[in-house]
C-alpha cells in the first residue's frame, strides 16, 4: 500500500469508530486524540482493525507512533507496503 492508501484506511476505520466525527479537517501532524473525541478503548479499537483487515501487528510498546496520521502512515507504511489494496 502507498503512503496515500495507508491514509485512505487510517480514516476509513476512524470513521467505522468514530462516525459522528467530522473528519474532513483532520490535520496529519496534529495527535487524533487532540482532534477527536477518542478514549483508550477507541484508539485500541484503531490497532485491533489493522490487524483484523491487514494482519498488521503492532506491539503495544509502539502504540505511540501512532499518535496522529503523519506518524501513523510513516510507521505502517513499511509494515504495509505488500499489502495489496482489495
Amino acid at each position: 500500500m502507498t503512503p496515500a492508501e495507508i491514509r485512505e484506511e487510517i480514516l476509513d476505520i476512524l470513521e467505522d469508530i468514530s462516525p459522528d466525527e467530522d473528519l474532513d479537517d483532520l490535520k496529519d501532524d496534529v495527535p487524533f486524540r487532540d482532534q477527536l473525541e477518542l478514549d483508550s478503548m477507541d484508539f485500541l479499537d484503531i490497532v485491533m482493525e489493522l490487524r483484523k483487515r491487514h494482519r498488521v501487528q503492532i506491539p503495544e510498546e509502539d502504540y505511540g507512533a501512532l499518535a496522529s496520521m503523519n506518524t501513523t502512515v510513516e510507521y505502517l507504511e513499511p509494515k504495509m507496503r505488500d499489502i495489496v489494496k482489495s
